[in-house]
């Protein structure tokens, strides 16, 4: 018979769980400490968190307490490897909304078996020995007695409320401004920012409820004061009548274009199509958790994206004004050509919403293994197929292609790469050109079925990157790809870059260097059409206007404006990356107030309470 030893077990588990949370937190999520006082809250975090769950196990009969013991530290192990997992892939933390996206995770597949690493099962380490504890402890030297029960229950609150009041003390209203999930981490921890993150989905949810006409009538004033609405356009109305297809370009940035690897080009085409499209070279993608989906929202509606989880996701019951509900009173067909299953990002929900006509999933395409890369049906393949489905569509129409070969984790088969991989630290940039290069032939393949088919001359062709796809995680090596010393805040938000290309059959190339983005889609195409918004409610801009906003906001709270780059509470001069001053401040405010415009529209379904209105642009 084993001798029992006379261990706390509570206080054994959370001193832990405390280091292996401090290890985590400074070495593997590697969170930036700008100062001392940071470096302090980030030691006394982990502690004061795990001696708060633990300490809970103190009022429960000693048997009960151990059983609880041995629960708890699974459970939140569990949670912090979750994080982990989602870390590497998007270097951000996991959100409330991201929970009930559960029906996402049956079609990860490969992605989520490529973040998994052999030292992962360190993490697990203090669970193991905390059970083999849990079988040695004697019960009679766990807590039992209301006084050490009461004075251990007040240490841990205590410790929180220090914790809470340094983070509020090195970061003001740290909980009334969130854009920057890592902040919160940092100062509070991943539990405690979880448990504030589900009290701001509570709140959301609520906001729906109480929301009244008020709110959309100002915000209605502020687009009216800020947009640029009698800026002439030099494309208004030079698509009218003109199909429109879109292509979403799975995980491009605009880094690798004009890029060789060994003297080969890694977007031949794209690299050529330059010469006759309208190229937008600062042209950035606003995307949040949702990715993709968020991608999508944003050029329907030109609106942001929540900061917290998948618009598709959380609200798409909402009332929209998106552009496939307006073209369709101007005699479109829309539709979304997908060959992926229907359910994932919620697209089959919240297409209707959009008032998209036909969704094009994985069951209306011939799919095999020999025509699958990675997530799905390649690039190729979908493609070709694609182009019959839109000779269906009745025209005019609009549709939305969104491409799968270029998805992390970036699998291409050995027979099928046309280009060498990357020789740096990061497997997932090496196989990323390989990926970017099968997609670029797929693009060009899909130009030559076009013209083959008939439906070139009568289409304006717009291709997006819709988010990026190399995360910080692969700085050190795409530092060493771009011939950098190091990836600073400055680079990363330029990094944020996606390609914009704009085909118009008959029309010259030009190359637009003025700072634009997503959000600005909207507004461009329906101008492109001949549609005049007359009362419509959008945050971007089109982009062949002479008046432009002034800047591009990045769901994180980021900008980018003519002069200034503005991230993670610094200002850079925009063509030098130099540290500045002044000049951020005006702006800054204008993107804060941007970004709550736009949640409270979502959040409150506002749009239920505006009276939209379009027409045609008058003929000459």
């Amino acid at each position: 018979m084993p001798q029992k030893r006379n261990l706390p077990l509570y206080l054994v588990a959370s001193v832990l769980f405390g280091i292996k949370s401090y290890i985590l937190y400074r070495f593997v999520f590697k969170l930036s400490m700008e100062n001392g006082l940071q470096e302090l809250i980030l030691l006394i975090n982990p502690f004061a968190t795990a001696l708060l769950f633990f300490m809970f196990a103190v009022w429960f009969k000693p048997e009960k307490q151990v059983k609880y013991i041995r629960r708890i530290s699974l459970v939140l192990t569990l949670i912090l490897y979750f994080n982990l997992l989602f870390y590497r892939n998007f270097t951000d933390f996991l959100t409330f909304p991201l929970l009930f996206q559960s029906s996402n995770m049956s079609d990860l597949g490969s992605s989520i078996m490529g973040l998994i690493h052999g030292p992962d099962l360190l993490l697990f380490v203090d669970v193991v020995l905390v059970y083999y504890l849990s079988k040695r402890v004697n019960w009679s030297a766990q807590p039992m007695f209301r006084q050490t029960r009461t004075a251990i229950t007040g240490l841990a609150f205590a410790l929180l409320m220090v914790n809470v009041a340094l983070a509020e003390t090195e970061r003001p209203m740290l909980f009334t401004r969130t854009f920057d999930r890592e902040y919160l981490v940092k100062n509070i921890g991943v539990f405690n920012y979880h448990i504030y993150d589900a009290v701001l989905q509570s709140k959301s949810k609520t906001q729906r409820v109480f929301a009244d006409g008020s709110e959309i009538q100002e915000i209605d004033q502020y687009i009216d004061n800020q947009a640029s609405a009698d800026g002439e356009s030099e494309l208004a109305g030079v698509a009218k009548d003109k199909n429109v297809i879109y292509i979403s370009a799975e995980s491009l940035q605009t880094f690798v274009l004009g890029k060789e690897v060994n003297g080969k080009e890694i977007t031949p085409f794209l690299n050529d199509l330059m010469k006759d499209s309208y190229y937008f070279e600062n042209f950035y993608h606003q995307t949040g958790q949702g990715k993709t989906s968020d991608s999508e929202f944003i050029i329907e509606n030109s609106l942001y994206p929540l900061s917290r989880g998948s618009v598709f996701f959380t609200n798409a019951q909402n009332e929209y004004n998106a552009v496939p509900e307006i073209l369709s009173e101007y005699g479109y067909t829309s539709a979304v050509l997908h060959a992926n299953n229907g359910s994932f990002w919620n697209r089959n929900v919240m297409y209707e919403s959009l008032g998209y006509d036909e969704f094009f999933t994985e069951d209306a395409y011939t799919v095999n293994e020999e025509n699958s890369i990675g997530w799905g049906l390649d690039d190729k393949a979908f493609f070709d197929q694609s182009v019959d489905k839109l000779k269906q569509l009745e025209e005019p129409y609009y549709a939305k292609l969104i491409t799968l070969t270029n998805h992390f984790p970036f699998e291409m088969p050995e027979e099928q790469k046309s280009i060498d991989e990357l020789q740096t630290g990061s497997e997932t940039l090496n196989n990323y050109v390989t990926t970017v290069r099968y997609m670029d032939e797929a693009i060009q393949q899909f130009f030559e079925k076009l013209k083959e088919s008939g439906e070139y001359e009568d289409s304006v062709i717009v291709i997006y990157g819709d988010h990026y796809g190399i995360s910080e995680n692969h700085d050190t090596a795409t530092a060493e790809f771009l011939g950098k010393e190091t990836i600073t805040p400055y680079d990363h938000v330029q990094l944020q870059r996606v390609p914009l290309f704009v085909h118009v059959p008959g029309h010259d190339g030009e190359v637009k260097s003025e700072v634009s983005g997503q959000i600005d889609l909207k507004p461009t195409v329906l101008s492109m059409l001949g549609v005049q918004n007359n009362e419509d409610i959008t945050f971007g801009t089109d982009l062949f206007s002479e008046d432009r906003k002034e800047f591009i906001a990045l769901r994180n709270g980021s900008f980018v404006s003519k002069d200034h780059v503005y991230t993670g509470g610094t200002c850079y001069d925009r063509e030098t990356g130099e540290v500045v001053a002044e000049g951020c401040q005006p702006i800054k405010e204008k993107v804060e107030q941007e970004l709550n415009y736009s949640d409270s529209i979502i959040y409150g379904d506002l749009f239920r309470f505006f009276q939209f209105e379009h027409e045609e642009m008058p003929k000459e």
